[in-house]
């Protein structure tokens, strides 16, 4: 079959392609010739950031109306944000699961001590709190939980789900909930790890959940979108929870951690990515940050285990929550991040002893993750207090016939919203 050679003109074009990173100006060119590298260009997957831009400096009017068509938008290189946030618009909640937090707090004075703190004593244990001076904080006890909601609501703040208490009363944008057994990490360097930071940059740079970068968070230094990115989707959208990992002792569950007794977490992995969209995951209360404004009445305490204890690994309280967040998110538009920052968490706790007690919770979640990853909300649910409401109404009707544990949620998760309202309201 016979073919015809390349124009001249085709072969020119080929060559401005193959050395269009080096142009700094194409305005010269006539405006069918520039239709053509431009089509060319985007073929090739070429079409990054700065060669966008001097498409657009021609002015051409064919140029615009194509980069109009294909809904391409110029946005800011990706970089670290230069908005700063303010000290007094982070809450640092702390549940004390141990009376005693003079090592803990010691160990994040140079990180904690600008900050506010919540402190939320467990009303099952026992003693003073023992806090250590050079710290702003506020601290609630029992008394002070049955004062504010009530004798009947109080046993909802037990156990680590008394942090749920700390973000009820917090009036900040940003909470940052970091566990009273961990302590701040270091990196591959040997640096100290400042998760506070870290958290805070998460929460303002765009998350990505509509399309995964390959390259992980795109808004992180030395990133970028890879090529084939859309760049109708670049600008991402706000970033609501940011959920940190955590070195030594692993988030495992109960069964996986009393048949591995030695395995410990020593890979740190520098990079933050977007969990996609549609995409469910077991978020654990350990190490995490969200926007208040944004999401707060979807974090609660709803879904309790009969035999729920005191450690990590007894409850499944944080995982439940943290899918009812992520599908608040998915509906609002909004995107979660994990990754850094790393905190070293210390060993506690009997795996075998837990086994007993999470067991009930391990079974549960082959029918609660389904449910959550075929969840869809309304149109009329426009606020996390809306969709939290829809959730539990799902959850009743769905897998309240399963086990009577998804009613109690139900309901605690309605009382939440009603009670998230009403402290709302007073202060």
């Amino acid at each position: 079959m016979r073919t015809d050679p390349p124009s001249l003109l085709s072969l020119a074009i080929d060559s401005a392609l193959l050395h269009i990173s080096s142009y700094s100006d194409l305005s010269f060119l006539p405006e069918h010739i520039l239709e053509d590298l431009f089509l060319r260009t985007l073929r090739a997957g070429k079409l990054n950031e700065k060669i966008l831009k001097l498409f657009i400096a021609t002015g051409k009017e064919e140029i615009l109306s194509l980069i109009g068509a294909f809904n391409i938008q110029c946005v800011l290189t990706p970089v670290l944000p230069t908005i700063s946030v303010r000290d007094d618009e982070v809450d640092i909640v702390i549940a004390a699961i141990e009376p005693d937090l003079t090592s803990f707090l010691e160990e994040w004075r140079a990180v904690f001590s600008r900050f506010h703190l919540i402190i939320i004593k467990d009303p099952d244990i026992k003693g003073e709190l023992k806090i250590p001076g050079g710290f702003n904080y506020d601290t609630y006890t029992k008394a002070d939980i049955q004062q504010i909601i009530g004798p009947s609501n109080a046993a909802t703040f037990s156990g680590y789900s008394c942090r749920y208490f700390g973000y009820l009363l917090s009036k900040k944008k940003y909470i940052i909930s970091i566990d009273d057994d961990c302590i701040p990490a270091k990196d591959t360097k040997g640096i100290q790890v400042d998760a506070i930071a870290q958290h805070i940059n998460n929460l303002l740079t765009p998350a990505t959940p509509f399309f995964f970068n390959t390259l992980y968070d795109p808004f992180c230094k030395g990133a970028d979108f890879v090529r084939g990115y859309p760049f109708s989707l670049r600008n991402g959208v706000s970033c609501a929870l940011s959920c940190g990992l955590w070195l030594n002792l692993a988030d495992l569950d109960a069964p996986t951690q009393a048949l591995k007794p030695e395995l410990r977490n020593t890979r740190y992995v520098d990079a933050v990515l977007t969990v996609p969209a549609r995409a469910m995951m077991p978020m654990s209360g350990i190490n995490i940050a969200f926007d208040r404004e944004l999401v707060g009445p979807a974090l609660l305490p709803s879904f309790k285990l009969a035999k729920e204890g005191k450690f990590r690994w007894e409850t499944v309280e944080d995982v439940w929550t943290g899918m009812c967040v992520k599908v608040v998110c998915d509906h609002l538009g909004y995107g979660v991040k994990t990754g850094l920052p790393y905190v070293w968490r210390k060993e506690r706790g009997n795996a075998i002893e837990s086994l007993k007690k999470e067991w009930e919770g391990v079974k549960l979640m082959e029918e609660v993750v389904p449910f959550f990853q075929s969840m869809k909300l309304t149109p009329a649910a426009k606020t996390a207090e809306d969709c939290v409401i829809e959730i539990a109404a799902a959850v009743k009707e769905q897998l309240g016939r399963i086990d009577p544990v998804f009613t109690r949620a139900a309901d605690s998760m309605v009382e939440w919203v009603q009670l998230w309202k009403t402290v709302k309201t007073r202060t």
